[in-house]
């Protein structure tokens, strides 16, 4: 496990510095960068459906819970990997996935689970990196309407195709952190030097639906991790992953924390039909920086949530294992078509946020990690032969398993339930109101 992928192997030191990353900063990088990305434009608008301080509670409540579900995620890989290194496999070309650990683990129904959620969620992450292009580009550019935008936009980030691997992610990640840093800190300092505006109210919370569908669009955005393995087999000592996703998620509740309740200060309820809060500041020379920046940016978590999806493909069409990047490529493309595809028919940016993360991030990265924690380690024999073993700190087995149930519980109620349901009405109400297909949502009237 710690030889693979070594430094020492790479063909240039410039390959090595720029190309092929795999470091325990490489992985902090992806993991901060990953997972605040198109999100944070829209964290304001979940504050005003929530209030201030439910807010609040809920970006530190769900910050935790996401990086303890990362840490069991890490559990199982290296108890999977370590089986199967016993038995002289050899992964120097093959890609471990969550699906493939599961199967190794617990079975073939768990990983049918596993893969059906992962790649769903994943698909609906992808098409929402191309939405935020269309919905970002349109407020420096709106010659063009939403829809032509995203067009444009899916055959830019069609070209992630050529990326292989995590590991060749390495200086995309330290940009995009840089990136989402920028972006944060201009709208904290943009809205307190503007202020609030006349007649500013701060209403939330008021319905049960808007609520609900706040808190889901923050549960989405700590549930980032469902790249969690991949990031992992990218790395020259995976074992080392366990505390990265905290430390990374420490670091982005700096920036969403700020930027969020100096937004929700200055424009109050007027984010309740904005979105994107990028929607509501006078354009600048920095906020045309921040557009900018935010597409790149939203260009490299598309293919961040895209390429675990090009590997199960590579996989089923039994190319995975091929050096030829060409090949690779032009096998991954069919990937792209549904997309894009979605991407029209569903630009409806934000409350699709919230919808995925009911429906699909409770599932793929809170309840089945935790579930599949307790199910591998319930008998005396496999806690006793863990290759990781709980620390006293967080007490033993018992404590892991306590906040293992009361992770699927609150999840499973307060998530996929209430959340479910709020964010599914909400949903249908867009679509009732804009339609499908809709060219240019949330788009103010041109003035001639």
């Amino acid at each position: 496990m710690e030889a693979e992928g070594s430094p020492e192997s790479q063909k240039s030191r410039f390959s090595t510095l720029f190309w092929h990353g795999g470091s325990v900063y490489d992985a902090w990088f992806s993991c901060a960068s990953n997972q605040v990305a198109q999100v944070l434009l829209t964290l304001p608008y979940s504050f005003s459906q929530l209030g201030m301080l439910s807010g609040i509670l809920f970006q530190l409540f769900y910050g935790l819970m996401g990086s303890w579900t990362a840490y069991l995620i890490s559990v199982l890989y290296v108890e999977y990997r370590t089986r199967k290194e016993r038995e002289k496999v050899d992964f120097r070309n093959h890609v471990i996935q969550w699906f493939e650990v599961l199967d190794g683990l617990l079975g073939k129904h768990w990983r049918n689970l596993g893969l059906i959620f992962n790649c769903t969620f994943l698909l609906f992450g992808s098409v929402i990196q191309l939405i935020a292009c269309a919905s970002n580009i349109y407020y420096i550019n709106d010659s063009l309407d939403k829809r032509t935008w995203t067009y444009i936009f899916g055959a830019c980030c069609a070209t992630t195709v050529f990326i292989p691997s995590f590991h060749n992610y390495r200086i995309w990640s330290f940009l995009g952190l840089i990136m989402t840093t920028y972006t944060a800190w201009y709208l904290t300092i943009a809205s307190l030097t503007l202020g609030q505006v006349e007649g500013v109210k701060h209403s939330g919370p008021t319905t049960m639906v808007l609520y609900f569908t706040g808190a889901t669009n923050i549960l989405y955005t700590f549930g980032g991790h469902a790249v969690t393995v991949e990031i992992m087999h990218a790395m020259w000592k995976p074992q080392k992953f366990k505390s990265i996703y905290l430390i990374a998620t420490l670091y982005v509740l700096t920036l969403t924390l700020p930027s969020a309740s100096a937004v929700y200060w200055a424009f109050g309820d007027q984010l309740l039909t904005h979105s994107n809060a990028l929607a509501l500041l006078p354009r600048t020379r920095f906020r045309d920086a921040a557009v900018v920046l935010m597409l790149i940016h939203q260009f490299i978590t598309f293919g961040f949530a895209c390429t675990p999806l090009y590997f199960v493909w590579e996989k089923l069409i039994r190319i995975h294992e091929t050096k030829s990047v060409v090949k690779r490529a032009l096998g991954r493309l069919p990937v792209v078509i549904p997309i894009w595809f979605l991407a029209i028919i569903f630009p409806f940016f934000g409350p699709i946020n919230s919808t995925v993360g009911s429906l699909l991030v409770s599932f793929t990265v809170y309840i089945i990690p935790a579930l599949a924690h307790m199910v591998t380690f319930s008998s005396p024999s496999a806690r006793e032969n863990a290759v990781e073993r709980p620390g006293r700190m967080m007490g033993g087995w018992v404590g892991h398993f306590c906040i293992n149930t009361l992770v699927v519980v609150w999840v499973f109620v307060v998530g996929f339930g209430f959340g479910g349901w709020a964010s599914t009405v909400n949903f249908v109400r867009q679509i009732n109101t804009f339609g499908l297909f809709t060219k240019c949502y949330q788009c103010p009237p041109h003035k001639p």
